[in-house]
């Protein structure tokens, strides 16, 4: 008997790709080097999501030179000891990272770094669980995430169920001992309303690399719907103090998500870049004013903001964010900092300094 595929989460907005068919764009800026840094691969019935949707995806005009795969828990291993089981994960992203590699799909190298997933909550265990998945991962193996979003109110940003305070966890920060050790990064995804804890872990750990996903989480939902102006000054405030750590890095996407409570999906047709632009640059440009192109990059997020958007208007949306940015500036924002942090080698990309 054939075991299902995992149902895609309520929490994520549902990838309509006719009502996406309704509106297309030309790339702007084609010929400028893209590395997306966040996306994933899963196999969720109804919106599976592998190398050919991928590459569907990056073919659409801009020129993506190469992707980090992001943790999703897809692939895990059905069967052996649990500090195992997320093994299959990084497994499965590395075959496809091959194929990629071997130029028979296009010009795009895609999952060229690996985002894992290792419970930090496993304490000194931790360590060796890391090994293992540096060990199969052909070199490409560059960090881990646990996905810690986590509100008071019950919103759900994340389909991982993390319990609250996971990153004051003590058992948590003796796994997390173990990145630095071993060369590899910390991405966090987490909703403003834990910016605190966020805050107090860079401050601890110094010496880690610590990337913040999705605009480090700004909320439009729940209590925090109809409050715009004054959700968006808090969540301003306190993530200027996390650029104070200059450990920490910033991912600019994550946006189309449900958590911020824009309608673009509940519109008749799907939105514009230039619509995008417009809701989402107060975010992107705080961001970049915090923490400052050669610590920022654009992301996809896909395909969990493809709910949202298609490929080609995120990233032209993005373009026109940037346009007011100079052209060293512009190119640490769309493929620099991403080489840089996740140690990516292109020929003709410069690394963000």
């Amino acid at each position: 008997m054939t075991t299902p595929s995992p149902r895609l989460p309520d929490d994520f907005l549902t990838v309509r790709p006719d009502w996406l068919a309704l509106h297309d764009e030309a790339a702007l800026a084609p010929a400028m080097p893209i590395v997306d840094p966040h996306h994933h691969l899963w196999g969720h019935a109804g919106n599976p999501y592998f190398l050919p949707e991928l590459l569907a995806d990056t073919s659409t005009g801009h020129r993506i030179e190469a992707t980090v795969f992001v943790e999703c828990r897809a692939m895990y291993r059905a069967d052996g000891p649990l500090e195992a089981k997320s093994l299959g994960e990084t497994e499965f992203v590395n075959g496809v990272a091959a194929m990629s590699a071997s130029g028979q799909f296009g010009p795009t190298r895609a999952c060229t770094a690996i985002v894992g997933n290792v419970d930090l909550r496993w304490g000194a265990r931790a360590y060796a669980a890391l090994e293992a998945h540096i060990a199969v991962a052909g070199g490409r193996f560059r960090g881990i995430r646990n996905g810690s979003a986590w509100d008071a109110s019950g919103i759900r940003a994340t389909s991982a169920n993390p319990p609250p305070g996971l990153l004051l966890d003590p058992d948590f920060r003796v796994g997390f001992a173990s990145l630095a050790r071993l060369g590899l990064s910390f991405d966090a995804w987490l909703v403003q309303s834990q910016h605190a804890d966020f805050l107090d872990l860079a401050r601890a750990f110094p010496d880690t690399t610590l990337v913040l996903d999705h605009c480090g989480g700004p909320l439009g939902i729940g209590p925090y719907a109809n409050r715009r102006d004054e959700v968006f000054a808090t969540w301003r405030t306190s993530l200027q103090a996390i650029a104070r750590c200059p450990n920490v890095q910033i991912k600019l996407g994550g946006l189309g998500m449900h958590t911020l409570g824009f309608d673009f999906h509940q519109q008749a047709r799907p939105p514009t870049s230039e619509a995008l632009a417009h809701a989402w640059a107060p975010y992107i440009e705080t961001c970049i004013e915090a923490f400052g192109p050669q610590r920022a990059m654009f992301e996809s997020n896909f395909p969990v903001d493809k709910g949202t958007c298609s490929y080609g208007v995120l990233w032209n949306a993005f373009k026109r964010i940037a346009a007011q940015y100079s052209s060293e500036e512009q190119a640490a924002l769309f493929s620099g900092t991403a080489c840089r942090v996740y140690r990516i080698e292109l020929p003709g990309v410069l690394t963000a300094a």
